[in-house]
C-alpha cells in the first residue's frame, strides 16, 4: 500500500493578515520608544563633544595664557593660529582626531570672551533644528549650563 503524502500547502490569507496585524502593533509600540532614545543619543553625544571641546580648549588656554579669539576659533586646536594674538607657547593639536561636526552635520559655534561667560567662551550648537531657543532635540545644548 501506498501511503498518500499531502504537499505542504502555504499559508492562508487569514494567517498572513494576522502575522501583518501582530507586526504592525508591535512597530506602534516599540517604534516610538526606539525614536526617543535616538534623539536622546544626539543630545548627549553633542553634551560630550562639547566637554570633550572644552578640555582641548583648557588646554591651549594653559600653554598659552588665553582661550583662542572667536576669529581663530576651534581650529586653533588643530593648527597653530597665524592670526593675533599669537599663541605664546602652541604644543598642539590639542584634539586627535578633526573638529566634530554636532551630531545634526553642522559645525560647533565658539565665541570667546563669550557673551554667557566673558572671561572665559561660549561653545554650543543650536539642535536638530538650528535655531536659537527649542525643546527636546530641538533644544541648545551649551557650555555654560
Amino acid at each position: 500500500m501506498t501511503a498518500i503524502r499531502k504537499e505542504p500547502r502555504g499559508f492562508t490569507l487569514i494567517e498572513m493578515l494576522v502575522v501583518i496585524i501582530v507586526l504592525g502593533l508591535l512597530a506602534a509600540l516599540v517604534g516610538p520608544r526606539i525614536l526617543g532614545r535616538v534623539s536622546e543619543a544626539k543630545s548627549a553625544t553633542a553634551r560630550t563633544q562639547i566637554e570633550l571641546l572644552g578640555l582641548a580648549l583648557d588646554n591651549y588656554r594653559l600653554d598659552n595664557g588665553s582661550y583662542p579669539t572667536t576669529e581663530q576659533g576651534l581650529a586653533a586646536l588643530q593648527e597653530k593660529p597665524m592670526r593675533e594674538p599669537l599663541p605664546l607657547n602652541w604644543r598642539g593639536p590639542y584634539l586627535k582626531k578633526a573638529i566634530p561636526l554636532d551630531p545634526w552635520g553642522r559645525p560647533y559655534l565658539y565665541k570667546s570672551p563669550g557673551e554667557h561667560t566673558p572671561t572665559g567662551y561660549d561653545l554650543f550648537t543650536l539642535g536638530r533644528d538650528g535655531q536659537p531657543g527649542g525643546e527636546d532635540e530641538d533644544a541648545d545644548i551649551t557650555s555654560w549650563k
